[in-house]
């Protein structure tokens, strides 16, 4: 089977990889305990490609989770599907990036970048024939940015034979939470342009859009932008 390994780094890759595990669960027929509960065998053909079979039976995702600041984790634990992953796949830090490129990259980030890697390779040698990796980000913020680069970088290091998709929300300076979002997003796009084999790029500003022209929504929130 060709395994994908999923990682989802920062505040937006972490709440945006939730959605994306629970539209994959949904269509393999996976319930939040990672039971099997679907009603068709096709739902089960490809199901080794973003999952691992455990030995009483349940499905647990192929993913890495990480953060700089262990709110957005407690957010995933919490939510709908937060008991599927492996506990062990949580990787966070206490002090946060601080939308500063630089702290992901070359401080806080390049002292979690290792436990995180220890994470990628685990789940790597548990595959029989590792296609490659997605992962998914923002370029505005400091930990998806700066150190979601990093750990590109690092797993192109490692693993160069393997693909590269990326999953990249660019910011928009109508939808902007802070000023430094234009250079996070600058120092990013050179590194996805050296490590990344593809860039599946996200529009903050065409997602809000969609949402006010529509979904006639005035203030949609992350619930809405991911789902849509």
């Amino acid at each position: 089977m060709r395994e994908i390994l999923h990682v989802q780094g920062g505040q937006c890759g972490n709440q945006i990889g939730s959605k994306f595990w629970e539209v994959v669960c949904d269509e393999h027929g996976i319930d939040p305990t990672g039971r099997y509960t679907g009603t068709s065998d096709l739902q089960l053909e490809r199901v080794n490609v973003y999952y691992n079979e455990a030995s009483c039976g349940r499905f647990v995702p192929r993913a890495v989770l990480m953060d700089l600041e262990p709110g957005t984790m407690d957010s995933v634990r919490t939510g709908p599907y937060g008991q599927i992953f492996r506990p062990d796949n949580f990787v966070f830090g206490q002090s946060g990036a601080g939308n500063n490129w630089a702290k992901g990259h070359y401080t806080e980030g390049a002292e979690l970048i290792d436990s995180v890697l220890d994470v990628v390779r685990k789940e790597a040698e548990n595959c029989d024939c590792l296609q490659g990796f997605q992962v998914c980000h923002s370029l505005g913020g400091g930990t998806g940015s700066g150190m979601g680069t990093l750990l590109i970088s690092k797993i192109r290091e490692e693993y160069p034979d393997r693909m590269m998709l990326t999953f990249s929300v660019f910011p928009s300076p109508k939808v902007s939470d802070t000023v430094v979002e234009p250079y996070n997003a600058t120092l990013s796009v050179h590194q996805l342009v050296e490590n990344a084999d593809e860039c599946m790029v996200l529009d903050n500003e065409a997602l809000y859009d969609i949402c006010f022209r529509t979904l006639k929504l005035t203030t949609p929130s992350c619930k809405f932008l991911c789902g849509s």
